[in-house]
């Protein structure tokens, strides 16, 4: 059983990453082990990042495509291992469309590190 109130530690800290854009600082908080689950892609599960060097490179795309991403009204919550995370996501694409989207994240953790990130976007039309 994890530590609840070191998730929520972690789950801050991961925000305050983000927002601050630091991949470093990011990739602290996860195992070698890792995956990351992006809301969009070809699979169920959306496009799948395996292992620390691909998970990082799969979060630095995020960066890539909305290069001033920022995330807002953050709400974190956790229960045994499970980590959760809701958010506002602003920011403009690379090429200049705004996006003002909710969302969340779903993190498991082991040994008070992330093993899995999993994200989920409103659609909005």
């Amino acid at each position: 059983m994890e530590d609840e109130s070191a998730i929520l530690a972690a789950l801050d800290g991961l925000a305050a990453g983000f927002n601050a854009h630091d991949i470093d600082a990011i990739m602290k908080f996860f195992a070698e082990d890792c995956t990351f689950d992006m809301p969009r892609g070809p699979e169920p599960h959306g496009s799948r990042f395996v292992g620390r060097d691909e998970v990082r490179r799969g979060l630095m795309m995020r960066f890539e495509g909305i290069p001033d991403v920022h995330y807002g009204e953050v709400e974190n919550h956790a229960s045994g291992n499970l980590g959760i995370s809701k958010w506002l996501l602003t920011g403009t694409t690379s090429d200049g469309r705004k996006v003002c989207v909710r969302g969340c994240d779903f993190y498991s953790f082991r040994d008070g590190l992330v093993t899995r990130k999993d994200s989920y976007w409103k659609i909005v039309t």
